[in-house]
């Protein structure tokens, strides 16, 4: 029979070794399985927002992640479908490339935010950090807001956390042409995954220093229940056609999804307060 004290002490190192390899929430590198899941790809552009002229080449990318990966997609850029009865279905929402005011009414958006209240993955490409401006809730569960960025270009970015499924598979650092997004109310409670390299960037106003040379680009979260992933790159049709780039966005997908459908049971909120 085992000593007692050599017993108590391997239950101890076991405990500490899980607890230490597989920590909880956003620091967790858990993925959920594609196959038979349902996506809701959200496509609205509101009054005044730039149109990225690269949505449709963005759908056709996801859509051929879909077939590879064997989940269910759904496209609309239609905010009615924003009620519990309807997100309920769905693992995961993607907001490509929406932009300014995307719902209709606070019923739309106050599904959303109970949507992720229970549990649901949200995945935001590009200018979604653009999306709902004026809503503080919908800005800390992103992470921020948009505030400007440099001409287009190629650059480096800077792989932050290379333990992330969407950020395992890449070089470091990894050399793309995109916009280079700069942010405001940033949310520090984000973990942050990959960084623009502020000193490979052309810029004609004063670079925002704040975090020295590395400047946050793609994180995820764990805001208000549910579990969040974002990426800054994704503004022109060519991006959607690097492999690379795909594999980064089903790696947000899978990490979003680790936790399956959403449990309303948990959704609690009647208001747009963060709460």
């Amino acid at each position: 029979m085992m000593n007692p004290t050599l017993f108590l002490g391997l239950l101890i190192f076991i405990f500490q070794f899980f607890s230490c390899s597989s920590p909880p929430g956003k620091w967790d590198n858990r993925t959920g399985n594609t196959e038979g899941i349902n996506i809701l790809v959200y496509t609205k552009v509101g009054e005044g927002g730039f149109f990225h002229a690269s949505i449709p080449a963005g759908i056709d990318a996801l859509q051929k992640l879909a077939d590879e990966h064997r989940f269910n997609m759904d496209v609309s850029d239609d905010p009615s479908l924003f009620t519990d009865d309807n997100l309920k279905r769905y693992h995961a929402l993607v907001f490509a490339n929406t932009n300014n005011d995307v719902f209709h009414t606070d019923d739309q958006r106050i599904a959303l935010k109970r949507y992720v209240q229970a549990g649901g993955g949200f995945v935001g490409i590009h200018i979604a950090i653009g999306t709902e401006r004026n809503w503080d809730w919908y800005k800390k569960m992103i992470g921020a807001t948009f505030d400007r960025h440099p001409r287009y270009q190629e650059f480096n970015v800077n792989i932050i956390d290379g333990t992330h499924p969407s950020t395992r598979h890449l070089p470091n650092p990894w050399i793309i042409e995109d916009e280079p997004y700069y942010v405001k109310e940033y949310n520090p409670q984000v973990r942050v995954l990959m960084a623009h390299d502020l000193s490979t960037i052309e810029d004609d106003e004063e670079k925002p220093y704040a975090f020295g040379n590395d400047y946050p680009s793609v994180w995820c979260n764990t805001f208000d229940g549910g579990r969040q992933w974002y990426t800054s790159y994704g503004h022109d049709d060519h991006i959607f056609k690097d492999e690379l780039f795909m594999q980064h966005i089903l790696g947000g997908i899978k990490w979003v999804t680790a936790d399956g459908l959403p449990d309303y049971s948990n959704a609690y909120s009647r208001s747009l307060d963060i709460k």
